[in-house]
């Protein structure tokens, strides 16, 4: 009797260490995990079409991640998508002729922001706008306009 207590004890702490550790890899597998949150500097950029782009997504300098995205919104004035970034503080010395790109990695993965810093002195601040900046590429977009050259080229 005692025995299967006690089997029964060790089976039970079994499967809530294996719940925590799936927690866990939940968390950071859905990037929910310890956030550098929200210590660092805060930049938005503008773009005409961010496809997939998501919250927590990374900003990345040479593929190494210095930020998160924080906010996506859309500018009532001209219908734009409003991307906020919060950059590590480590990361103080981005040009002001930065230019910031939408990218996916991998063929069909997830979307990100890569940074590219340019030649300027001045630096970004906090609340700056990255002026320079180029949209997602949509993929069904490039198979629509394929399918119309395609069609336009038969036509003829």
């Amino acid at each position: 009797m005692i025995q299967n207590r006690s089997i029964e004890i060790g089976v039970g702490v079994f499967v809530v260490v294996g719940m925590i550790a799936l927690g866990v890899l939940a968390m950071n597998v859905g990037n929910l995990g310890s956030e550098s949150g929200n210590k660092g500097y805060h930049l938005i950029a503008r773009f005409d079409n961010i496809g997939g782009l998501t919250v927590k997504a990374p900003v990345t300098v040479s593929g190494v991640r210095i930020g998160r995205v924080t906010g996506i919104s859309v500018s009532q004035e001209d219908f734009r998508a409003v991307v906020e970034m919060t950059i590590s503080n480590q990361y103080t010395n981005l040009s002001s002729d930065t230019s910031a790109s939408i990218l996916t990695s991998g063929l069909l993965g997830a979307m990100y922001i890569g940074l590219e810093p340019g030649g300027e002195d001045e630096v970004l601040k906090e609340g700056d706008e990255i002026e320079l900046t180029g949209s997602a590429i949509v993929l069904e977009r490039l198979i629509s306009q394929y399918l119309f050259n395609q069609a336009n080229d038969g036509n003829q």
